[in-house]
């Protein structure tokens, strides 16, 4: 939504000044679109190609979608982590065996779709809670291995907006790669009139303005969506790190949640009185 406003407004401001005193006819010159952009992302393939290609390009539609980890998505998540502790708390940890082994068909996890349906994350609360239950590791080994998984998948998913970068860094260069062969291409016509060379002049200097006003204009804007993306992907996790730690350390399910509640930021964060509200309606559908 505010991708597509920002493009209009950006697009009325400097293609409407410049229609006050020029011809926007001028500044149309697919050839040098097709050069700016065809080299550009030529050079990302090349860098890229395999799997984080392919991981580029499923990422960049959700640029047009909203965050998917919104205060409800945390509701729900601290909801389910609560339940799940609490359920430890009261009959031990071998009762959450069989929601751990199959999240997909437990009770707990069902009720709360947002959640559920996102795999990393379930994965994610699932092996360190089979951890919890099965294995002789302390909290100190569990939060150094939480931190060495978290760490590797901020580093995997920054991967498209690391490539979208690169191509709006390259942009204004093979701008001025278009804009040098449109010189070169009016050096060699210079037996034309006056009247013919300008046009050809001017066509040359479009494809630096074009390299540009891409890089910066419409590039640069997605890789920092997608970079803001993978943050938030990344709190998600440390927020489960925090919350399974605390309980790990003997602190009771509310306070646990709490912890993670602590760690979210203020436009996620719901206030203490509105979880615990939250929390106790789940618990008793």
């Amino acid at each position: 939504m505010f991708l597509i406003i920002g493009y209009i407004f950006m697009c009325a401001c400097i293609f409407g000044s410049f229609a006050v005193h020029g011809d926007l006819r001028s500044l149309w010159q697919p050839l040098e679109i097709v050069i700016i952009l065809g080299g550009a992302i030529g050079a990302m393939i090349v860098a890229y190609g395999g799997n984080p290609l392919k991981a580029t390009f499923k990422a960049l539609p959700t640029v047009f979608k909203g965050s998917a980890y919104n205060k409800a998505f945390y509701m729900d998540l601290f909801a389910l982590l609560y339940e799940l502790l609490q359920k430890v708390r009261k009959e031990g940890l071998m009762s959450i065996e069989g929601d751990v082994e199959d999240p997909h068909n437990s009770p707990l996890f069902s009720k709360y779709p947002k959640v559920s349906h996102d795999h990393h994350v379930v994965e994610f609360v699932t092996d360190y809670l089979r951890l919890m239950v099965g294995g002789n590791l302390n909290a100190f080994e569990i939060e150094n291995l939480m931190d060495v998984e978290i760490e590797t998948h901020h580093h995997e998913v920054e991967i498209p907006a690391q490539a979208v970068n690169k191509v709006a860094d390259g942009l204004p260069a093979f701008g001025i790669v278009a804009a040098v062969m449109g010189v070169v291409n009016t050096m060699q016509s210079l037996h034309l009139p006056p009247s013919e060379l300008g046009p050809m002049v001017g066509a040359a200097l479009v494809g630096t303005f074009l390299g540009i006003l891409m890089a910066y204009g419409f590039i640069g804007p997605i890789s920092t969506i997608l970079e803001r993306k993978a943050s938030e992907g990344t709190q998600v996790f440390n927020t489960i790190k925090v919350t399974l730690l605390a309980s790990l350390n003997g602190y009771a399910p509310q306070v646990a949640v709490e912890f993670g509640r602590k760690a979210l930021n203020s436009t996620e964060r719901p206030s203490f009185s509105e979880l615990e509200e939250f929390v106790k309606n789940a618990k008793n559908k």
